[in-house]
């Protein structure tokens, strides 16, 4: 046996890793305002683009299977540390510090938990960006939920924990307040996050994607598969959502189709730390032979942190718990339960690489007999397993994406649009045309911003202002003082007015709850944005 002097002596041994090869496709829609909502209400296939009418049954409290809190059961987050190992590597000094994980999502809003000094904002690349009020918060809650799990800290010995209380969280925006977003939004946040990833101190080694599309073209062409496999090859281990179809779709969500990164499915606990009882949630997205999870966190009415007067807590009250929390279910809990374990693995262990650090993760998952080997992947997140395994030099080899493929073709069923125009074809939310020809090399060698300037267009500031990436940004250039006339979606221009003048006044977080829910005087009553319909997106 190897063994090397770390705290606790940790002994460790060998891992060794067999990848499966696989390209898969989901298909899926879902209706309205459901946007990134994600794991938190439920499903995940089909998202990074849009929003839509919510296809929740108001009587069980499930969106495609997956429990939006009307669930008896609840999982803490102090028994989600227990059942991965993580409050083991946690006896040992190990929180995740000097890691820093970015959640490209909704935003987060500085709710207790949060405001311990670890979030930090990055650029928001969101809807919501010409408010200045609306910036980098979270309005829908999914952020929110999502950067609990992962780094929430009440900085006191018995407070509220995520996985990794002492990881750095970077906010990276890209999901409006009713969930609309497009996936050349989330393109532009991998790259900038890739980019920018040693910036300021910050020491980025994670990315989570709690929410993926239903594109169906080949990983080794799409777009979003080659943003994510670029940012693996720059040394960041990207999480991603497998989906919440269940078994109804044969096939994970875009990028986890991808073979390189961590695809999560979730486990249900069951209310003990023993696995004996474990068992897959209906809802968890089985894939393929080919290509399934790579492993199960728990993702079973995982409490997590409130953001109150948001979409998701206003339309679920049942999901609120004791005032300050919310549970939710679905791929995204068990995908931010995984990023926070990879910050407090590489505070350990800082020289792996994201291959070396999927194959001890995967070698030292904790056996799932009783589920099938589709549906729980390698098995049972254990953290602390992982950091007692010497991995030897691990290479992944799958076909690397080339990312010549469609914007389109990445997006899928889900698309963002204005007053029944969808956003389609090769253009970006700005109407920019899209070359992925031009796009692919400058992004593989990360350096596809140039300040704050992505695809043709000034998409936000330039510098790091404070404690916030922040300077000119969308409203003092691009998006206040620039219409969407001059730019077509399907042949069909927005009419000709600016997002400035759309109005975003009214809908402020007022320090403790979201405050005015309106939008130019318009109530949220089945279509968003004062008239402005969306479709199709959804978040895991």
């Amino acid at each position: 046996m190897a063994t090397r002097s770390t705290a606790g002596q940790k002994l460790r041994r060998a891992a060794s890793l067999t990848l499966v090869c696989g390209v898969l496709t989901t298909a899926g829609t879902t209706p309205a305002q459901a946007g990134l909502l994600g794991g938190l209400l439920g499903g995940l296939t089909g998202t990074v683009v849009g929003v839509v009418t919510t296809a929740v049954d108001t009587t069980t409290g499930l969106l495609n299977g997956a429990d939006w809190g009307y669930s008896a059961s609840q999982t803490p987050m102090s028994l989600v540390n227990q059942t991965i190992g993580a409050n083991s590597l946690a006896d040992l000094g190990y929180t995740g510090k000097g890691v820093g994980v970015a959640l490209i999502d909704t935003g987060v809003v500085p709710v207790q938990g949060l405001t311990s000094g670890n979030v930090v904002n990055g650029p928001d690349l969101s809807l919501d960006n010409p408010s200045s009020q609306l910036a980098n918060v979270d309005g829908f809650g999914h952020g929110t939920h999502m950067a609990g799990i992962i780094a929430g800290n009440d900085g006191t010995a018995s407070g509220y924990k995520g996985v990794a209380p002492g990881a750095t969280l970077l906010n990276v925006k890209v999901g409006a307040t009713d969930g609309a977003v497009d996936v050349s939004q989330v393109i532009a946040g991998i790259d900038w996050v890739v980019q920018h990833r040693n910036d300021n101190g910050m020491n980025i080694r994670v990315i989570n994607l709690s929410y993926g599309t239903d594109g169906a073209q080949r990983y080794q062409v799409d777009p979003l598969a080659a943003a994510v496999e670029h940012a693996w090859e720059n040394g960041i281990v990207v999480v991603v959502a497998g989906g919440n179809s269940g078994t109804t779709i044969p096939s994970l969500d875009n990028p986890a189709t991808d073979p390189y990164v961590i695809s999560v499915g979730a486990d249900d606990p069951n209310g003990t730390a023993s696995s004996y009882d474990d068992s897959i949630p209906a809802f968890s997205s089985r894939g393929s032979s080919s290509r399934h999870v790579d492993l199960v966190a728990p993702g079973q009415s995982i409490v997590s942190l409130r953001d109150p007067g948001s979409y998701i807590d206003t339309e679920y009250p049942a999901a609120v718990v004791n005032n300050r929390f919310f549970k939710g279910s679905g791929t995204s809990q068990a995908t931010a339960v995984v990023s926070g374990a990879v910050a407090l693995l590489l505070q350990d262990r800082p020289n792996l690489t994201p291959d070396q650090v999927k194959a001890a993760l995967m070698s030292t998952a904790t056996a799932l007999p009783q589920a099938s080997a589709q549906a729980r992947g390698a098995g049972l997140l254990n953290v602390f397993g992982a950091s007692l395994a010497l991995v030897g030099p691990s290479t992944q080899t799958w076909p690397a994406s080339s990312g010549l493929g469609t914007l389109e073709g990445a997006r899928g069923d889900v698309h963002i649009g204005d007053n029944g125009v969808l956003l389609t074809g090769e253009q970006d939310i700005f109407g920019s045309p899209w070359n992925g020809a031009t796009w692919a090399p400058a992004s593989a060698a990360g350096d596809a911003w140039d300040g704050g300037w992505w695809n043709g267009d000034e998409w936000t500031g330039g510098c790091w202002c404070g404690d916030s990436w922040t300077g000119d940004a969308f409203s003092g250039h691009t998006w206040s003082g620039h219409t969407w006339s001059g730019h077509t979606w399907s042949g069909s221009a927005w009419t000709g007015h600016t997002w400035s003048g759309e109005s975003w006044d009214g809908h402020t977080w007022s320090g403790s709850g979201w405050v005015g829910h309106t939008w130019s005087g318009s109530a949220w009553t089945g279509h968003t944005w004062s008239g402005h319909t969306w479709s199709g997106a959804w978040w895991g």
